[in-house]
């Protein structure tokens, strides 16, 4: 088989366990070749998941995946510096995460060939190429493939009142719609996120877990009994979608109310208020000024305080929005250096490294799954121009979906390894070229889930979950 550069490249069966640990930077430390093997391997497939997806398309070469021997118009302002891992390293603007990526295995080589943001999502989060007809996949429907969250809400229920697929701060919206890969596609609406809002405003309230004063549970109930009366008997009538999917949205808003367990979920107030500055709580931010405007992110380490709250709480899968509704934050067509430095990555390496330390401390990764994708990354040479948006000559970084980096943590994957790498100027897989298929097979399969499994959509139509191949390298 032959890489993307034509050099020779061997599939992720044919990696040595050897190399692989050579690659990672673990050292041998007097362990035999069999510890060592045994240490890799994971004890226990991950009970629930924690997937960041960095909407907008996060440059690999600023953060994850530097090339500071490339030329300048490749290397861009920034440099590498060391990280908590051996001949690891992550881009200076991260030096907090720098620190944790021990934690983590790299996948430098991952690549498509879908160059558009709503259908590169898509991509990622279901694991399923977004072509429908000539046309690409620009939002979810009834007929659409389902993500991984909806999976896990269908094949992974929860037995307790606690939404099994949560989805904050909120649904993040490109030229018009939804993005692809959020909701809950053929599996329907029962299987879409419970979305939040945005946790890190003074008023936050969970949609329909602000209770009146004078509505107490029992005439709650009682109420919920007579919409659901009204529901039946409106569905003999006629079938709305989205009545269905508000239904079942409210009656999410019910089951939450009424279960404390899922209430004290959802109160961030519960937190030390140290915790929480440590995540980062950004109070004086004006909202309405957009990140690629340099309106920074202010939200996101109290959604990542959140998310942490929900998986802790027994939410199987939580996905996290780091864009907002007005903007896809990591988009950085113009202004490409500024913004990294000022606007995103202080602000998300303050967030992301609390995230993975605490979940460290209280055991959360040793059973929870953590993934961090964006739909592509940044061209290598900057102001080089692949869509209709453009590039700022001299300051600006477009789509470029053909390699880019994805990070993989806890559920038993061995921390500090790098598996897969791009050639001299990022730009295409060197070895082990790995695809949307392949990252969501690795995914369920750490999650426990057969790839091959059967789902089922409005017509009874058989579809088979995932057709990519497993990372067995970093699955053991």
């Amino acid at each position: 088989m032959l890489s993307l550069s034509g050099r020779p490249s061997r599939n992720c069966s044919d990696w040595s366990r050897r190399e692989f640990l050579r690659a990672g930077g673990l050292a041998v430390g007097g362990l035999s070749l069999s510890q060592l093997l045994a240490s890799a391997k994971p004890k226990s497939k991950a009970k629930s998941c924690l997937l960041i997806f960095m909407d907008g398309g996060p440059s690999h070469l600023e953060m994850w995946d530097l090339k500071p021997d490339a030329p300048a118009e490749v290397r861009g302002e920034f440099r590498p510096i060391k990280s908590s891992v051996s001949g690891v390293t992550v881009g200076e603007l991260l030096p907090l995460t720098s620190r944790e990526m021990h934690h983590f295995a790299q996948v430098r080589s991952v690549h498509h060939g879908v160059n558009d943001h709503n259908a590169g999502a898509f991509y990622m989060l279901t694991g399923k190429h977004p072509a429908d007809g000539s046309k690409l996949i620009q939002a979810d429907s009834l007929s659409t493939f389902p993500p991984f969250g909806a999976v896990m809400a269908k094949l992974r229920p929860v037995e307790k009142a606690i939404p099994p697929y949560v989805l904050l701060p909120e649904y993040q919206w490109n030229n018009g719609v939804d993005i692809g890969g959020q909701k809950g596609g053929f599996l329907g609406a029962k299987c879409d996120p419970f979305v939040t809002g945005d946790p890190s405003l003074p008023d936050f309230g969970v949609p329909g877990l602000d209770l009146l004063p004078d509505v107490p549970l029992d005439r709650l109930a009682a109420r919920d009994d007579l919409r659901n009366a009204l529901d039946a008997a409106i569905a003999k009538r006629a079938e709305s979608l989205a009545a269905s999917r508000m239904s079942v949205f409210q009656r999410q808003a019910v089951e939450v109310v009424t279960s404390p367990d899922a209430r004290r979920a959802f109160d961030l107030t519960r937190e030390p208020q140290k915790l929480r500055e440590r995540y980062g709580t950004d109070p004086g931010s004006d909202r309405a000024i957009e990140a690629r405007k340099f309106g920074g992110l202010p939200h996101i380490g109290q959604t990542f305080l959140m998310a942490r709250r929900l998986v802790e709480a027994g939410v199987r899968l939580v996905t996290v929005m780091t864009g907002r509704r007005i903007d896809q934050a990591w988009d950085t067509h113009r202004d490409h250096f500024g913004l990294m430095k000022k606007s995103l990555c202080p602000p998300f390496d303050q967030a992301f490294s609390a995230l993975i330390s605490d979940m460290h401390t209280r055991g959360l990764l040793d059973e929870t799954l953590v993934v961090v994708m964006g739909e592509f990354g940044r061209t290598p040479k900057i102001g080089f121009v692949t869509s209709g948006a453009g590039a700022a000559k001299g300051n600006g970084r477009d789509h470029w979906p053909y390699c880019y980096t994805v990070l993989f943590a806890g559920g038993g994957i061995p921390g500090g390894a790098v598996y897969g790498s791009s050639d001299r100027t990022a730009s295409f897989p060197r070895e082990n070229p790995v695809g949307p298929e392949d990252i969501a097979a690795t995914i369920y399969e750490a999650l426990g889930i057969d790839p091959a499994t059967e789902l089922h959509d409005t017509q009874n139509k058989p579809y088979t979950l995932c057709t990519g191949r497993p990372i067995r390298a970093l699955l053991g």
